[in-house]
Protein backbone atom coordinates (compact mmCIF):
# COMPACT_ATOMS: atom_id res chain seq x y z
CA UNK A 1 0.00 0.00 0.00
CA UNK A 2 1.03 3.57 -0.69
CA UNK A 3 -0.22 6.99 0.39
CA UNK A 4 -0.88 10.30 -1.31
CA UNK A 5 -2.10 13.62 0.13
CA UNK A 6 -4.00 16.31 -1.75
CA UNK A 7 -5.58 19.66 -0.94
CA UNK A 8 -8.09 20.84 -3.53
CA UNK A 9 -10.68 22.90 -1.71
CA UNK A 10 -13.32 21.60 0.68
CA UNK A 11 -12.09 18.20 1.79
CA UNK A 12 -15.58 16.68 1.80
CA UNK A 13 -15.89 16.75 -1.99
CA UNK A 14 -12.26 15.82 -2.59
CA UNK A 15 -12.62 12.78 -0.35
CA UNK A 16 -15.81 11.71 -2.11
CA UNK A 17 -14.04 11.98 -5.48
CA UNK A 18 -11.06 9.86 -4.46
CA UNK A 19 -13.22 7.23 -2.73
CA UNK A 20 -14.67 6.35 -6.14
CA UNK A 21 -11.28 5.54 -7.69
CA UNK A 22 -10.57 1.84 -8.18
CA UNK A 23 -7.49 0.91 -6.16
CA UNK A 24 -8.12 3.46 -3.41
CA UNK A 25 -8.45 1.44 -0.23
CA UNK A 26 -9.03 4.19 2.35
CA UNK A 27 -9.37 7.95 2.66
CA UNK A 28 -9.09 10.28 5.62
CA UNK A 29 -9.63 14.03 5.78
CA UNK A 30 -7.45 16.30 7.85
CA UNK A 31 -5.22 19.33 8.08
CA UNK A 32 -1.65 19.67 6.77
CA UNK A 33 1.01 22.28 6.16
CA UNK A 34 0.30 24.53 9.11
CA UNK A 35 2.14 25.61 12.20
CA UNK A 36 -0.24 24.63 15.01
CA UNK A 37 -0.36 21.19 16.55
CA UNK A 38 -3.72 19.42 16.50
CA UNK A 39 -5.78 22.30 15.08
CA UNK A 40 -9.56 22.29 15.17
CA UNK A 41 -11.83 22.86 12.20
CA UNK A 42 -12.79 26.27 13.60
CA UNK A 43 -9.13 27.28 13.90
CA UNK A 44 -8.30 26.13 10.37
CA UNK A 45 -11.38 27.89 8.97
CA UNK A 46 -10.24 31.06 10.74
CA UNK A 47 -7.38 31.03 8.18
CA UNK A 48 -4.77 31.68 10.89
CA UNK A 49 -3.06 28.29 11.33
CA UNK A 50 -1.63 27.89 7.82
CA UNK A 51 -3.17 24.45 7.38
CA UNK A 52 -4.84 23.22 4.20
CA UNK A 53 -7.85 20.94 4.23
CA UNK A 54 -6.48 17.70 2.77
CA UNK A 55 -7.36 14.13 1.95
CA UNK A 56 -4.95 11.30 2.68
CA UNK A 57 -5.45 8.57 0.10
CA UNK A 58 -4.28 5.01 0.77
CA UNK A 59 -3.99 3.13 -2.50
CA UNK A 60 -2.84 -0.12 -4.03
CA UNK A 61 -0.10 0.94 -6.43
CA UNK A 62 -0.59 -2.23 -8.44
CA UNK A 63 -4.14 -1.12 -9.25
CA UNK A 64 -3.81 2.66 -9.48
CA UNK A 65 -0.61 4.69 -9.77
CA UNK A 66 0.31 7.96 -8.12
CA UNK A 67 0.32 9.46 -11.64
CA UNK A 68 -3.29 8.28 -12.07
CA UNK A 69 -4.23 9.92 -8.77
CA UNK A 70 -2.63 13.14 -9.95
CA UNK A 71 -4.98 13.11 -12.95
CA UNK A 72 -7.94 12.77 -10.58
CA UNK A 73 -6.55 15.66 -8.54
CA UNK A 74 -6.24 17.95 -11.59
CA UNK A 75 -9.76 17.07 -12.74
CA UNK A 76 -11.57 17.64 -9.42
CA UNK A 77 -10.77 21.31 -8.81
CA UNK A 78 -9.51 24.54 -10.37
CA UNK A 79 -5.74 24.71 -9.80
CA UNK A 80 -5.55 28.27 -11.17
CA UNK A 81 -7.31 30.01 -8.29
CA UNK A 82 -5.09 31.00 -5.38
CA UNK A 83 -6.58 30.14 -1.98
CA UNK A 84 -10.03 29.62 -3.42
CA UNK A 85 -12.29 26.91 -4.79
CA UNK A 86 -15.71 28.06 -5.89
CA UNK A 87 -17.38 29.92 -3.02
CA UNK A 88 -14.77 28.74 -0.49
CA UNK A 89 -12.07 31.35 0.13
CA UNK A 90 -8.97 31.13 2.33
CA UNK A 91 -5.57 29.48 2.39
CA UNK A 92 -7.15 26.35 3.89
CA UNK A 93 -8.74 25.75 0.45
CA UNK A 94 -5.49 26.08 -1.50
CA UNK A 95 -4.46 23.71 -4.25
CA UNK A 96 -1.57 21.64 -2.92
CA UNK A 97 0.08 18.27 -3.38
CA UNK A 98 1.90 17.05 -0.28
CA UNK A 99 4.51 14.45 -1.18
CA UNK A 100 5.78 11.53 0.91
CA UNK A 101 9.05 10.91 -0.96
CA UNK A 102 11.34 12.12 -3.74
CA UNK A 103 9.58 10.01 -6.36
CA UNK A 104 6.21 11.61 -5.60
CA UNK A 105 7.85 15.05 -5.60
CA UNK A 106 9.34 14.43 -9.06
CA UNK A 107 6.09 13.00 -10.47
CA UNK A 108 4.04 15.87 -9.03
CA UNK A 109 6.38 18.51 -10.48
CA UNK A 110 6.33 16.84 -13.91
CA UNK A 111 2.56 16.51 -13.79
CA UNK A 112 2.16 20.20 -12.89
CA UNK A 113 4.48 21.22 -15.73
CA UNK A 114 2.51 19.01 -18.13
CA UNK A 115 -0.75 20.65 -17.00
CA UNK A 116 0.68 24.13 -17.51
CA UNK A 117 1.98 23.22 -20.98
CA UNK A 118 -1.24 21.51 -22.05
CA UNK A 119 -3.37 24.65 -22.27
CA UNK A 120 -6.06 22.77 -20.33
CA UNK A 121 -6.48 25.68 -17.93
CA UNK A 122 -7.04 29.33 -18.83
CA UNK A 123 -4.67 30.71 -16.20
CA UNK A 124 -1.38 29.72 -14.62
CA UNK A 125 -1.43 26.68 -12.34
CA UNK A 126 -0.83 27.91 -8.77
CA UNK A 127 -0.76 24.48 -7.12
CA UNK A 128 1.93 24.18 -4.46
CA UNK A 129 4.00 21.00 -4.16
CA UNK A 130 5.50 20.40 -0.72
CA UNK A 131 6.88 17.51 1.32
CA UNK A 132 4.54 16.37 4.10
CA UNK A 133 5.66 18.14 7.26
CA UNK A 134 2.71 17.63 9.59
CA UNK A 135 -0.72 16.11 9.39
CA UNK A 136 -3.62 16.08 11.81
CA UNK A 137 -6.82 14.06 11.19
CA UNK A 138 -9.99 16.15 11.10
CA UNK A 139 -12.72 15.62 13.64
CA UNK A 140 -14.78 12.42 13.26
CA UNK A 141 -17.85 14.24 11.94
CA UNK A 142 -15.83 15.32 8.86
CA UNK A 143 -14.78 11.77 7.93
CA UNK A 144 -16.90 10.33 5.10
CA UNK A 145 -19.10 13.40 5.45
CA UNK A 146 -21.17 12.91 2.30
CA UNK A 147 -21.94 9.30 3.18
CA UNK A 148 -23.12 10.34 6.63
CA UNK A 149 -25.18 13.31 5.45
CA UNK A 150 -26.42 11.91 2.16
CA UNK A 151 -25.16 14.91 0.24
CA UNK A 152 -23.95 14.18 -3.30
CA UNK A 153 -21.26 16.79 -3.80
CA UNK A 154 -19.92 20.23 -2.94
CA UNK A 155 -21.24 23.11 -5.04
CA UNK A 156 -17.77 23.57 -6.62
Amino acid sequence: MAQAMFGAGCFWGVEATFKKVEGVTKTEVGYAGGGKDNPTYQEVCGDTTGHAEVVVVDFDAEVVSFADLLEVFWSCHNPTTLNRQGPDVGSQYRSVIFTFDDEQQTLAEKSKADQEASGRFKGPVVTAIEPVSSYWPAEDYHQNYFEKDGIGACPV
